[in-house]
């Protein structure tokens, strides 16, 4: 799943995607798009692999897209770097949290480059369709162009109202019939404000900035980035100074991870233990299909147990099965975040 980490120049974007990734910022790969993957902390791999100690456990992962910050005086490029973003899964808005600008306004204003980029890209798309149902063609071609041209007359309509095409409630049919254009208004997103000290971090985010994005998050990057670079000894003593407990990097990253409709099933043996990302609402068989398209093609049945009732039964497969928390399920069984599941 790769993730666009977006925002103004000046809201220590570049920042964050180093904290995230530990990967450092590079300003001439920025310009194209750096990208970065880190791994999706996750407790309950932790024991399971603690238990069946495999060869190898492998986490779910998150690849971060940096991309050079909009202009807020000059929207010119914007367009331009919005498009670098346009092949990512989800968008992560980072607000300058850090100065005494408005947090709010800052979402808002972001919020209105990516209509105006969205609105670029189907204006130019009505034109072009409505160039060639000017021409000669099949009924059934000039039917579907035709289509089009309404579905995309109504994206412009929305946007020019204001308001994303994912709030127009496109039917399935119809995000599949858009999906090559990337609208970034139908893409998911999280806000992370970036603050810069830990202080900020016990003051709660204000009502305006909650009722536009009410899941969003705030950290102090620069701060963890900086703590990193000390001992461990001197980094416990300064993190208790400050009154920090531990690094907020693990929370975020699974907040993102989960805030971008994301969930994970587990598979584990002595060989491995892997977490295995899927679409929230996904079915077993496009879970088996994730680990590979064979088992999905062929699959018979699913062999599920819940992690809390695995945990419960003492990571014991027989115990689960007398207790009779370890079930079969079919091929529509919707996979549940946290499930162990067999593939037959």
């Amino acid at each position: 799943m790769k993730i666009g980490l977006v925002g103004f120049s000046g809201s220590g974007k570049s920042t964050v995607f180093q904290w995230l990734t530990g990967v450092k910022p590079d300003p001439a790969k920025i310009q194209h798009g750096q990208v970065g993957d880190t791994k999706v902390p996750d407790a309950r791999l932790d024991a399971l692999s603690a238990h069946f100690k495999p060869k190898k456990t492998t986490y779910a992962h998150i690849t971060f897209l940096d991309t050079p910050g909009l202009l807020a005086d000059d929207r010119k490029d914007n367009s331009r770097r919005l498009g670098i973003l346009r092949e990512s899964a989800g968008l992560v808005i980072i607000l300058d949290g850090y100065s005494r600008n408005d947090l709010a306004a800052q979402l808002r204003r972001f919020r209105e480059e990516i209509l105006f980029a969205d609105l670029e890209i189907v204006t130019n798309r009505i034109e072009r369709l409505q160039t060639q149902l000017k021409k000669p063609k099949a009924a059934k071609d000039r039917e579907a162009d035709e289509a089009e041209l309404a579905l995309m007359q109504r994206i412009a309509a929305s946007l020019e109202s204001g308001q994303g095409a994912a709030a127009m409630g496109l039917t399935e049919d119809e995000e599949k019939a858009v999906r090559s254009f990337q609208l970034l208004t139908l893409k998911p997103e999280m806000v992370l404000v970036n603050r810069g000290d830990s202080e900020a971090l016990k003051n709660k985010l204000p009502a305006d900035l909650l009722a536009l994005a009410s899941g969003a998050l705030q950290a102090a990057p620069k701060l963890e980035l900086e703590l990193e670079e000390l001992p461990p000894e001197e980094r416990a003593a300064f993190m208790a100074d400050l009154g920090l407990k531990e690094s907020d990097r693990g929370d975020v990253l699974r907040r993102i991870f989960y805030g971008m409709g994301r969930i994970v099933f587990f598979t584990v043996g002595e060989d491995e233990c892997r977490a295995w990302p899927i679409p929230r609402g996904a079915t077993a068989v496009e879970g088996a299909g994730q680990i590979h398209t064979d088992l999905a093609k062929n699959f018979v049945r699913a062999e599920v147990v819940s992690y809390e009732d695995f945990q419960n039964c003492h990571f014991q497969m027989k115990e689960a099965k007398a207790k009779g928390v370890h079930r079969l399920e079919g091929k529509t069984y919707i996979v549940q975040d946290g499930d162990i599941m067999h593939i037959l």
